[in-house]
């Protein structure tokens, strides 16, 4: 790629901001300094100990992030709900920290209007429907506390939904589930199907009366891995007006690397872990990779799954996941966040138009997230907080 049209893509990104869906720096932050972000201070240099700060933020045009409050899968129900609480105080006191840079968001309008005054739009997404406990009180105050999105599930299975990584239990999702996303479509908070299990996709996009997203997913079509999406998921998306970002996790992206995954994830219970314990399965496969090296995925095999959910689903159903932080290790070329504009320039070489990239940045996220805000408006007119408790 050239030096102009990386240049191009830049101003680019200067104009219409870049709204990156899932980031992990709120549990980096967690393990390596018990969030003291005296210790990890993103205004300096975080090179080699993190995928993100401000430096390399702005160097990547990133005009929104979604901090993740992710907790893992396998906290009994009461753990996990406090620990979520401590992630959203983490971002709270980070976006307060950096208020020079950072603007909380939890809007479309709030987005655009903190990027106009030069900061970085900072929104909250949890990741697991093990955040609420089965409790739809829970999921209100998420809500309120600033999350505005919610992945119905992590590695496990939870008591209402099926996880793309555990063993199906329920066929998708439960009556309960199913009220899940009602609830989050009255309150306005937005749906995501990354990790789940293609029946929980199916049956989310059955119910849901807006659209949805996945926050950090590719296409199981170029690389078959259970966290992508199928085709047929992909074409009922287009049909629901969502958006799939593109997750950059090289075992989602390449296949060879998806293999590697696969063959640790087989050999784990053999040395005592569980895979779908996330702490312990990437301590086991950083182990892993230092006897049994792991494929190199690149730039180029990112790019070869925005080409194909175009194909299938349309250029207004294309956004960017990173998933920074939440991996060891990041394809050639998008090693951290500062990458974003190769990635943008690698599209434009393939002749995707300023206009397809400005939807692909963050306009067709604005757009999702406009409808999901004007359907709650209009369900709170009809109906009030659901009542529904969870029956074992």
């Amino acid at each position: 790629m050239s030096t102009d049209r990386l240049a191009h893509v830049r101003d680019l990104l200067a104009a219409h901001p870049l709204i990156d869906g899932h980031n992990d720096l709120p549990w980096a932050a967690r393990d390596l300094a018990r969030y003291d972000w005296d210790q990890v201070d993103i205004a300096t240099d975080l090179t080699g100990r993190t995928h993100t700060d401000l430096a390399r933020l702005r160097s990547g045009g990133v005009g929104a992030q979604f901090w993740s409050v992710f907790v893992p899968s396998n906290l009994p129900g009461s753990a996990a709900v406090t620990a979520t609480l401590e992630q959203i105080d983490a971002v709270h006191h980070l976006i307060g920290r950096y208020a020079g840079d950072l603007g909380l968001a939890r809007t479309a309008d709030e987005v655009e209007q903190v990027f106009r005054s030069g900061r970085i739009a900072s929104l909250l997404g949890a990741e697991g429907g093990q955040s609420i406990d089965c409790s739809l009180g829970t999921l209100r105050l998420l809500y309120v506390l600033g999350v505005r999105y919610m992945t119905l599930t992590h590695n496990d299975n939870n008591p209402w939904a099926d996880s793309a990584t555990d063993e199906p239990a329920h066929g998708g999702l439960t009556d309960f589930g199913r009220e899940v996303v009602r609830e989050m479509n009255r309150i306005g908070m937005m749906v995501d199907l990354s990790h789940v299990s293609a029946d929980t996709m199916r049956d989310a996009l059955a119910v849901t009366e807006v659209p949805v997203i996945f926050s950090h997913s590719s296409a199981r079509a170029v690389c078959d891995s259970p966290r992508n999406a199928p085709d047929d998921v992909l074409e009922s998306l287009r049909d629901n007006n969502g958006v799939i970002m593109v997750t950059f996790v090289p075992a989602f992206v390449s296949q060879a690397v998806a293999d590697w995954r696969a063959e640790a994830w087989a050999a784990a219970p053999a040395a005592g872990v569980d895979p779908k314990d996330h702490v312990a399965f990437s301590a086991f496969a950083a182990e892993r990779m230092a006897k049994v090296p792991v494929p190199t995925a690149t730039l180029a095999d990112v790019v070869k799954h925005f080409e194909h959910i175009r194909e299938v689903a349309g250029i207004d159903h294309i956004g960017v996941g990173g998933d920074y932080d939440g991996v060891d290790v990041l394809p050639e070329g998008l090693e951290d966040v500062s990458g974003y504009p190769r990635l943008f320039a690698a599209l434009a070489d393939l002749g995707w138009s300023d206009e397809d990239l400005v939807k692909v940045a963050g306009g067709n996220l604005l757009r999702v997230m406009r409808e999901v805000e004007a359907g709650a408006r209009q369900a709170q007119q009809t109906r009030g907080p659901s009542l529904v408790t969870f029956t074992p």
